[in-house]
C-alpha cells in the first residue's frame, strides 16, 4: 500500500515538474509578469487621478510604487514554487533556494522602503534610506555567500542502497506535494484577505514555518536509512538554518538582516566543515 502511494506521488510530482520546467510555460509566466506590472502601473495612475475607484483596494493601489511590490511579490511566489520542486533533488539545494528567496525578500523590502518616501527631504526619508541600504547590503552579502556555498557544495547519497535511495526520493516527492497544497492554501488565504481588507499579508513567514516541519520530517525519515553522524548533523543544521530564516522574516530591520547573513555564513561554514571531514573519513 505504502509502495503504491509513493509510486503514485512520484508520478504526479514528475508530471507537475515537467510542466513547470517546460520552456513554453516559462515564457507564459514571464510575459504574464510583464503584463501584470504594466497593468498595475495603469491601474495605479487611474486610481490616483480619481478616474476609477477600487473601494477597499484604493489605499493599496494609490501608492505609485505598489506595481514594483506586486511584481516582486509574484516573483517571490514563483521562487517558492521552484523551491518545492527542488526539495526532492537535494536538501542542500533546497536550503540554498531558501536563502535565494530570503535575499529576494530583502530586495523587495528595500523597494518597499522607497514607497515610504513621500517627499525627497533628508529629514523625512532618513530612516527609509538607512533601511534600504541595510536590505541592499544584506541581500548582496547573502548572494556572495551563496555563490561560494554552491561552488563548494558536494552532494553525497544518503545510502549506498539503490532501493533505499529511490524510496527516500519518492518520500520527499510525496512531502513536496503536501507542501504544494500548503503553498496553494497560503496563497488563497492571502488573496482573500487582500480582497476583504485592501492589504496584503505577504505570508512568506507562514510558508517558512511549514518548511521547518517538512525539513524535520525529512530528517526523521533519513534516520531510517543512515545513522552516520556527519549526515545526520548536516540535515539537522539545515533545519536550524530554516528556523533562523523564519526568525529573520518576523523581526525589525537591521536585526533581520543580521540574522539572515549569520544563518547564510552558518551554512557556508557547515559546507566547508562537512566537505573536509567527509574527505577525511573517505581517506
Amino acid at each position: 500500500m505504502v509502495s503504491k502511494i509513493l509510486q503514485l506521488s512520484e508520478f504526479l510530482f514528475d508530471k507537475l515538474q515537467k510542466i513547470w520546467e517546460n520552456q513554453r510555460v516559462n515564457k507564459i509566466v514571464s510575459n504574464s509578469l510583464v503584463f501584470i506590472f504594466i497593468g498595475s502601473l495603469i491601474i495605479s495612475y487611474l486610481d490616483r487621478n480619481k478616474i476609477i475607484s477600487l473601494g477597499s483596494l484604493d489605499d493599496f493601489f494609490s501608492n505609485p510604487f505598489f506595481a514594483i511590490e506586486i511584481a516582486f511579490t509574484l516573483l517571490l511566489i514563483l521562487e517558492l514554487l521552484s523551491l518545492i520542486f527542488v526539495l526532492p533533488e537535494s536538501v542542500a539545494k533546497s536550503v540554498g533556494k531558501q536563502f535565494e528567496v530570503l535575499s529576494l525578500i530583502f530586495i523587495r523590502s528595500g523597494f518597499k522602503e522607497i514607497s515610504h518616501i513621500k517627499d525627497f527631504e533628508w529629514h523625512t526619508m532618513t530612516d527609509s534610506l538607512i533601511n534600504l541600504f541595510a536590505y541592499a547590503v544584506g541581500s548582496l552579502i547573502i548572494f556572495v555567500i551563496l555563490g561560494f556555498n554552491y561552488k563548494l557544495q558536494k552532494h553525497n547519497r544518503l545510502t549506498d542502497s539503490e532501493n533505499d535511495q529511490s524510496e527516500f526520493i519518492q518520500t520527499k516527492k510525496l512531502l513536496a506535494l503536501f507542501l504544494m497544497i500548503a503553498f496553494i492554501g497560503v496563497g488563497i488565504y492571502d488573496t482573500t484577505f487582500l480582497l476583504e481588507t485592501g492589504s496584503y499579508l505577504h505570508s512568506f513567514h507562514l510558508f517558512y514555518s511549514v518548511l521547518i516541519f517538512s525539513d524535520i520530517i525529512i530528517l526523521l525519515i533519513a534516520l531510517r536509512y543512515t545513522l552516520n553522524y556527519l549526515k545526520i548533523f548536516r540535515y539537522s543544521a539545515f533545519v536550524l538554518a530554516t528556523l533562523l530564516i523564519r526568525i529573520s522574516l518576523t523581526i525589525p530591520p537591521f536585526y533581520n538582516v543580521i540574522i539572515g547573513i549569520s544563518s547564510a555564513l552558518f551554512i557556508l561554514l557547515l559546507t566547508i566543515s562537512y566537505n573536509y571531514f567527509l574527505k577525511d573519513s573517505s581517506d
